[in-house]
């Protein structure tokens, strides 16, 4: 019979790739795991993993038991916490994961007033899953996702809670500082610094200078947004935010919003849930709460006249 254990020996393996560290991992001797592995490839007639030298492959019938793996541990792992919860008199936890760097600060403003309407339900948020996060939210190993970017699947349901402009960021004295826009064509003598992330997911490219064929002078990436800031109003290179992001840090540093383009480019942030958890009342509130206006990105997108 196929056991939870089973399914976290594959997941471990295939995370840390040996079977010595998945036994520690798991907190039971090698010796332990590999005989329930073997009693387990015995019973279903077929290998889980290959041996190539040093390392595992998975067979097909391998591949196929961590896929299942990955969707069903972390459900199994989430009834329990939720069970224990009950037991203890709580409601729960909500999962929050991100996919958006700069809507850390705008989340902040939301989880406040939400933990003092649901003094029961704790909020978790796991920035790991920035810009991946969908894969997390189907393993169940989130519950909702905030995203710029929503990939539409069946079974997910996106809300938009709050619209923002995106615009180029330049230091005061900047030539572009006193412009009504920036043109693409102005930025192949920059240096751009972006966060960490694909440039396929960066509206700066994808929006902006991919259609025109430009590619700044040099790219550069940035971890933390006071820091990538700093750089900007140091004179080190030019970057793209949010407009109520750059608001917020223009009261402290020599720092100038642009707009991109003579249209601007303006965007959605969204909540992504499972459909099937929206009956969840603490959730629907989150998401309730979370679509209020917010005082920290208000007049964030205003839309050029027509």
């Amino acid at each position: 019979m196929l056991e939870r254990i089973h399914l976290a020996i594959v997941r471990e393996v295939d995370h840390l790739g040996s079977l010595t560290a998945a036994a520690q991992s798991l907190h039971v001797t090698q010796s332990a795991l590999s005989h329930s592995v073997r009693k387990l490839e015995e019973r279903l007639g077929t290998p889980i993993w290959l041996r190539e030298g040093r390392a595992l492959k998975l067979t097909p019938a391998g591949r196929h038991l961590l896929a299942v793996a990955n969707r069903v541990v972390p459900q199994l792992t989430r009834a329990e916490e939720r069970l224990q919860q009950f037991a203890r008199g709580e409601r729960g936890t909500l999962r929050i994961g991100m996919e958006c760097h700069p809507c850390y600060r705008w989340l902040l403003q939301v989880v406040s007033p939400y933990l003092a309407a649901w003094p029961d339900v704790d909020v978790d948020v796991k920035q790991q899953f920035q810009f991946g996060g969908i894969a997390a939210l189907f393993d169940h190993e989130i519950d909702l996702l905030v995203t710029p970017d929503p990939i539409r699947r069946p079974g997910l349901k996106y809300t938009s809670v709050f619209d923002y402009e995106q615009v180029l960021v330049v230091p005061r004295g900047h030539a572009l500082a006193d412009q009504p826009c920036a043109l693409p064509a102005q930025l192949a003598r920059e240096v751009l610094i972006t966060y960490p992330v694909a440039r396929d997911r960066l509206d700066i490219y994808t929006q902006f200078l991919a259609p025109a064929g430009v590619t700044p002078r040099r790219h550069k990436t940035i971890e933390t947004t006071d820091i990538l800031l700093q750089m900007v109003a140091s004179g080190r290179g030019v970057t793209a935010l949010p407009r109520w992001l750059v608001a917020q840090y223009a009261r402290g540093l020599a720092i100038v919003p642009v707009r991109l383009g003579a249209d601007g480019i303006f965007k959605h942030t969204y909540l992504g849930a499972r459909e099937d958890d929206l009956g969840i009342d603490y959730l629907r509130a989150f998401i309730a709460t979370a679509a209020q206006p917010s005082p920290t990105v208000a007049g964030g997108a205003v839309k050029p006249a027509a």
